[in-house]
């Protein structure tokens, strides 16, 4: 059995990983006699990290840390510095990797920022953009003008606004569906025609998963994408 821990930049989230199923893990209460080895992932500091890495080793439960490659199996990142690309982000690209080998993929994952990422069919990372998430982008416009606002209660919806607040959270919508639309254009560019698989995660992730027919919406790309992280390593 593996756990599997995600340190963001606000969270720590961490799953129990056994038979190919995610299973649910109280980090404060782990089975340590099941756990064979602890994977773990890190943007932001921890120190329930740094607690479960020492509970680890005392129980001779050996540990690694996911780290950006520039290849990783057939898969090949776009970054000349690989160690600026998020180690979320390429998580959640070796989940659309093997999740779908023979399909291009845009990989979006939804949280305080925005990030997309383009993989082609063959498994090169063509690059991708971070944009400011949902939130952060319409409380930047609140924050930092005077008419603009937000009523707290208004959702975010593919229409066109007709008051301030809708304006405001639909604008941000639409801003970020255009993104992903854009992304869809650099691979239609290439010369072979390519079946693409939009991908979404994260916290706004289900939400924008809504606007476009045939994609799919993971709760657990990036602990997948730790899971296989691990696998292809043990292979390169």
């Amino acid at each position: 059995m593996r756990l599997l821990i995600d340190v963001g930049n606000t969270s720590l989230k961490a799953v129990l990983w056994h038979n190919e199923q995610a299973q649910p893990a109280d980090i404060n209460n782990l089975p340590w006699l099941q756990i064979t080895e602890v994977i773990y992932a890190c943007v932001g500091r921890s120190d329930l990290l740094n607690d479960t890495l020492a509970q680890a080793a005392s129980n001779n439960i050996i540990c690694f840390e996911a780290k950006v490659t520039k290849t990783l199996g057939d898969l090949v990142c776009a970054y000349e510095h690989v160690a600026n690309l998020g180690i979320d982000r390429w998580l959640a690209l070796i989940a659309g990797f093997m999740l779908y080998p023979t399909k291009a993929c845009i990989v979006v994952d939804a949280g305080t920022a925005t990030t997309i990422d383009v993989l082609d069919n063959e498994g090169k990372h063509l690059g991708g953009w971070i944009l400011p998430g949902l939130d952060l982008m319409t409380s930047s416009l609140t924050q930092n003008t005077q008419r603009v606002f937000d009523d707290g209660k208004t959702p975010f919806t593919n229409e066109l606004g007709k008051n301030t607040p809708n304006g405001l959270k639909n604008g941000a919508l639409v801003a970020t569906i255009g993104a992903i639309e854009q992304a869809k254009l650099h691979l239609t560019d290439k010369k072979t025609e390519q079946k693409v698989q939009i991908i979404f995660a994260g916290g706004y992730g289900l939400l924008l998963q809504q606007q476009f027919e045939g994609s799919i919406f993971d709760s657990l790309l990036v602990m997948k994408g730790l899971n296989y992280w691990r696998q292809l390593s043990k292979t390169t």
